[in-house]
């Protein structure tokens, strides 16, 4: 069985954008235009496609990623000539930061990105972090300024903030030709047209010549793009100097090479909701995101000799595919999502999962049309599928080619910043919880579940409020599990500011064979490694933790060596202030002994644990608490009182901007201080005041803060 569609002609790109941009209404917009559904629905209606999880539906939000596949010829190639017709594999993620974890594992596997901005607001909080994100990435991106008809919406603001505070290779590609009511169409600067788009739901684009008073704008930018797209390749910045005008075929030639190296980010305006120059960014991705063919190959490690090896996109190379998201669907069990960077797989063959080491029959295989399923026999090489009914594959497993192993790098997440105390409702809900909670964590890898072995109670972890709410949401109605929850908890830490020093032996004597382990350790700050420095062979280091073995001349057998890590990192998890999980500390085994009968595992982890709990509380050890970045959006009159509020949190405002009609004010604040805060700021401004928090940092809590955190926890 033969790809039915060329790698040249496959653009795999996701649509990220802050909570409201209008990224959901672009993605209707989308499957409208390329012919995939016949009737757009709204996100103030309900009735979207992308949307399709009840609660999604209820809030007007995106919960989950939706994986689309829809067909698109340029609008600028005769309806007639297919041979241009692009296959688009697209990601709708969400767009609000407690769902963050969507957008970081789908721009993991994805080739390119169409970023959406309100043209009201410009760049938002959120808009930053995805941009972050797709920068770790390396992801070329395209931008759309969205909302040209909302009352207060500036392109040139708007277009300005990106290059404030994205990045000032952001190229104007377009101008849109009226704004808030008037708002009609679109000047191309490329091509040097305007265009309108008529017809039910604009689906006709007619092009026209550009309005008189528009011209000197146009010329003036066009020139502006002409030279930012030259700079970006020295043999055509030596034409241009030259005097070389450039035809338009070789100015999108260079626009290509510049857009995939991340060297120019074009940007296109227009009203999604008005159906106003969305057909002209799906052009825009067909011209200049990159097929899986422009790519460098992918990067990995031969699990074997631990060399590093390529994998190039091509259906002749051995099968390597990264699985990065989990779904319970309630028709067919668990689908797992994987992209395919090399070879191919077959429905019916096994699958090798090279992080586990274990075969697994795949039985079937789907492409997905948000929650509808086709499926399909055989996926190729720049694919993004989902396999049904996996058990033992998780979020960043590596599926290879067993002959011809490799690993893929993990999609590293954020850990949860709140918790809350669940249990059943009743008896029945008690055995069916447990199997609900592994499922949902399965699928979100930054929903953490664990007990607390003193009480027996269960707590979930998340990364803010409505993520855990959705959680329990989700497992009453797909599950049928009724739960009680406990108030909003912070995950602290703890860490320890200085060195420290302890030894202990432990020798127990019992009649027969005794007890003997003898450990002496180093505790200090964990320090980050500088770019490019190797760690050495004595050194494990994890992202919180590190252990050095500098045991020399065998005082201490190696085969006891990995019970004191396991001692030290039990008492890790245990705490030293008030039983908070300590990081960021560096433990080295200095010096011990051992009985040639008396040693054994057991021995030398209570050892470890005892010496490294007396080392880290000689350690200036303290409480760490998460510190979130706030952004409140209101109207002036009322900042005084907004201000006012945050320096009662224990807040630091950073600065404020206009934002439209109001002010946006930015600040760090302690998330502990933060519950409830939505209502509170509605109340304070009658209403018209909207927050939005991410995580930022952890910071040391104060030290009467401390004292109550310690209490509360005795």
């Amino acid at each position: 069985m033969n790809r039915d569609y060329p790698l040249e002609r496959v653009r795999n790109f996701g649509i990220i954008a802050h909570i409201d941009a209008g990224k959901t209404t672009t993605s209707e917009r989308i499957l409208y235009y390329t012919g995939m559904i016949h009737k757009i629905g709204e996100v103030h209606e309900g009735e979207t496609t992308t949307d399709w999880m009840e609660q999604e539906r209820e809030r007007g939000i995106t919960i989950t990623a939706a994986a689309i596949t829809c067909f698109w010829n340029p609008t600028y190639m005769p309806a007639t000539d297919l041979s241009k017709k692009v296959r688009f594999n697209i990601i709708d993620t969400p767009g609000h930061i407690d769902f963050t974890v969507e957008v970081k594992r789908s721009l993991r596997v994805l080739d390119g990105a169409v970023v959406v901005f309100d043209g009201v607001a410009g760049v938002e909080p959120q808009s930053e972090t995805n941009w972050r994100y797709a920068d770790e990435s390396n992801v070329p991106r395209l931008c759309f300024i969205n909302k040209m008809d909302r009352m207060g919406a500036s392109f040139e603001r708007s277009y300005a903030s990106i290059l404030d505070r994205l990045n000032k290779r952001a190229v104007r590609f377009q101008l849109p030709i009226g704004t808030e009511s008037s708002h009609e169409g679109v000047v191309d600067l490329m091509r040097m047209k305007a265009f309108f788009f008529e017809g039910e739901k604009g689906i006709n684009i007619i092009e026209k010549e550009i309005p008189a008073d528009m011209m000197d704008d146009a010329k003036k930018y066009r020139a502006e793009m002409v030279e930012k797209i030259v700079e970006t390749d020295d043999a055509a910045m030596s034409e241009f100097l030259e005097g070389k005008e450039f035809t338009m075929d070789e100015l999108k030639k260079l626009c290509r090479a510049a857009v995939i190296a991340n060297k120019i980010f074009p940007v296109f305006t227009g009203s999604a909701l008005k159906n106003v120059g969305v057909q002209l960014v799906l052009d825009a991705v067909v011209d200049y995101l990159p097929s899986p063919l422009d790519l460098p190959p992918v990067k990995g490690i031969n699990p074997n000799t631990g060399e590093e090896i390529l994998r190039h996109a091509s259906d002749e190379e051995p099968f390597a595919a990264l699985a990065f998201k989990l779904q319970n669907d309630p028709f067919v069990g668990q689908l797992t999502f994987f992209r395919v960077y090399s070879g191919t797989i077959e429905a019916g063959t096994y699958i090798y999962n090279v992080t586990t080491g274990k075969k697994e029959r795949l039985g079937r295989i789907v492409r997905l049309q948000a929650d509808k399923r086709e499926e399909v026999k055989k996926v190729f090489a720049g694919e993004i599928a989902a396999a049904v009914g996996l058990k033992d594959a998780l979020t960043s497993h590596t599926f290879c080619d067993e002959a011809n192993p490799i690993v893929l790098e993990v999609i590293k997440f954020m850990a949860p910043v709140v918790s809350l105390r669940i249990e059943p409702k009743t008896k029945a809900d008690q055995e069916k919880m447990g199997m609900a909670l592994r499922k949902l964590g399965m699928e979100d890898p930054t929903f953490h579940i664990s007990s607390n072995q003193e009480t027996g109670e269960t707590i979930i972890s998340g990364m803010g409020e409505l993520h855990l709410e959705i959680m329990v949401d989700r497992m009453k109605r797909e599950f049928g599990v009724e739960a009680n929850v406990g108030a909003p908890q912070v995950a602290y830490r703890e860490t320890i500011l200085n060195e420290a020093e302890a030894e202990y032996k432990y020798i127990k004597q019992t009649g027969g064979k005794g007890q003997y382990g003898h450990v002496r350790l180093s505790v200090r700050p964990m320090v980050p490694l500088v770019e490019g420095e190797k760690v050495p062979k004595n050194v494990k280091r994890y992202d919180d933790f590190e252990f050095i073995n500098s045991i020399k001349g065998g005082v201490i057998p190696n085969e006891f060596i990995p019970a004191v890590e396991k001692g030290v990192r039990e008492a890790l998890d245990r705490g030293i202030v008030a039983g908070y999980k300590l990081v960021n500390v560096s433990c080295e085994l200095t010096f011990g002994s051992y009985h040639d009968v008396d040693s054994s595992e057991i021995a030398y982890k209570i050892a470890a644990s005892q010496a490294f709990q007396d080392a880290a509380k000689r350690a200036k050890p303290v409480i760490l608490e998460p510190i979130m970045r706030l952004e409140v959006v209101a109207p002036e009159k009322y900042m005084g009182d907004v201000n006012g509020s945050v320096a009662s949190k224990r807040g630091q405002v950073e600065g404020s901007e206009p934002r439209g009609q109001a002010i946006a004010i930015h600040a760090k604040v302690p998330l502990s201080e933060m519950f409830g805060y939505t209502t509170q700021l509605r109340s304070m401004t009658s209403g018209q005041g909207s927050a939005m928090m991410e995580f930022d940092h952890y910071e040391v809590v104060p030290a009467n803060v401390a004292l109550e955190i310690a209490e509360k926890r005795k």
